[in-house]
């Protein structure tokens, strides 16, 4: 289980993945949080000695603040099982199927989740010619917050020249327009529904600067959407085997009503600002931020 106020925490943030600017971010509101609820905490920025530090500082519990790879793929999830320190959010598995979206995707078929067509692909093939018909999604297969996606609308003329630093294999993925919605999942119930409401794509800037999108919570959907994704959010919670806290997102074109509803993917990692979308539904659901840190904090454990 996990550690109680007064006891040491570790607040592991920051690390080598695309994210980590975000991560520095929620790693240390999420340790100002800890010490208001009554923690002993320690900021730890991930680098190479990772492992030498937490088995020297030996904590109660390490609260994960990490985003991307490595943080956020199971990575420094095994590293923490073989410390046997107890830490917040999603296992070893969980972390490592999440982060892989193909994979994910077949989960969710297998459990009855509705999603779009998608393939991986050479990044070479990708942008010798259209792997499928336009409008369609180019993104890495394993990051997270909307890093490196390309958009190529309906009528493009030719496939997209990618960006020297995505991966030599990426998912393509049919574009679905229309809503970003998405859910909370804390321990076993999801909390609201969030509609995103943004002046074009849903990008990293529009995820994380200032004014680029507006959350309205909960959303002003019809129930039968709403409803669809509270339970589509659960399902993807226990079905990936995630613990903790996770947000599953969403598009829906409400054209098609509850037939235009289909799951995008799981992060295992939710930003943890105030403002983040998961704070803000904790949030409604009657839950500070204090509180939900420390409710992570008691939640930690270690799978095996």
């Amino acid at each position: 289980m996990g550690a109680f106020p007064g006891q040491h925490i570790v607040v592991v943030k920051g690390g080598p993945s695309a994210e980590r600017e975000v991560s520095l971010s929620s790693g240390h509101e999420c340790a100002v949080a800890l010490r208001a609820a009554g923690y002993d905490v320690t900021e730890l920025d991930a680098g190479p000695d990772l492992a030498a530090r937490l088995a020297e500082l030996r904590p109660a519990a390490v609260f994960n603040a990490l985003h991307g790879r490595w943080g956020e793929d199971g990575t420094v999830q095994g590293l923490l099982e073989w410390l046997r320190i107890p830490y917040t959010h999603s296992g070893v598995l969980a972390s490592a199927l999440a982060m892989d979206k193909e994979r994910a995707k077949a989960v969710y078929r297998q459990h009855g989740l509705p999603v779009v067509d998608s393939r991986l692909a050479a990044r070479a093939e990708v942008e010798a010619a259209h792997v499928m018909d336009p409008p369609y999604v180019v993104k890495p297969y394993n990051e997270g917050s909307s890093v490196g996606v390309y958009l190529v609308r309906e009528r493009a003329n030719g496939p997209p020249t990618l960006s020297p630093d995505m991966p030599e294999t990426v998912m393509v993925e049919s574009y679905v327009p229309g809503r970003e919605l998405t859910v909370s999942v804390l321990g076993d119930r999801a909390l609201t529904v969030t509609d995103i409401v943004t002046d074009g794509w849903y990008d990293y800037a529009a995820k994380y600067e200032t004014g680029g999108s507006r959350h309205v919570v909960p959303a002003e959907i019809p129930q039968d959407v709403f409803d669809a994704c509270l339970a589509h959010a659960e399902t993807a919670h226990r079905a990936l085997g995630c613990r903790g806290l996770s947000r599953t997102d969403f598009r829906w074109d409400e054209a098609r009503g509850l037939a235009g509803l289909v799951v995008l993917e799981t992060n295992t990692q939710p930003g943890m600002t105030p403002t983040s979308l998961s704070p803000e539904q904790a949030a409604h659901a009657g839950m500070d931020f204090p509180a939900l840190c420390r409710w992570l904090v008691e939640d930690a454990s270690c799978d095996r």
